[in-house]
């Protein structure tokens, strides 16, 4: 199994899509938690982030904008990686 510290250097590089899993991974990885599921929907919370992300798959992979949002999230509030 690759490790998140891996796969997120890869979306970084790429922006493109990865597999839904992969990026749960990565969220994880970076101290977000599940907060609850409705559907196909996601919500994570981030202990220093005021803002919840929603994700959802479109088939089995992660939707770009929502990769993209969790980029800048990533960027504005100084994320790291926690492995």
């Amino acid at each position: 199994m690759v490790k998140p510290s891996k796969l997120y250097q890869r979306l970084v590089a790429s922006r493109a899509s990865i597999p839904f899993r992969d990026f749960q991974r990565i969220l994880t990885a970076f101290g977000f938690r599940l907060d609850r599921t409705s559907g196909s929907h996601h919500q994570y919370k981030h202990p220093a982030v005021p803002r919840i992300l929603s994700i959802q798959p479109r088939g089995n992979m992660a939707k770009p904008y929502q990769i993209d949002q969790f980029l800048d999230m990533v960027e504005e509030f100084g994320l790291e990686i926690d492995e």
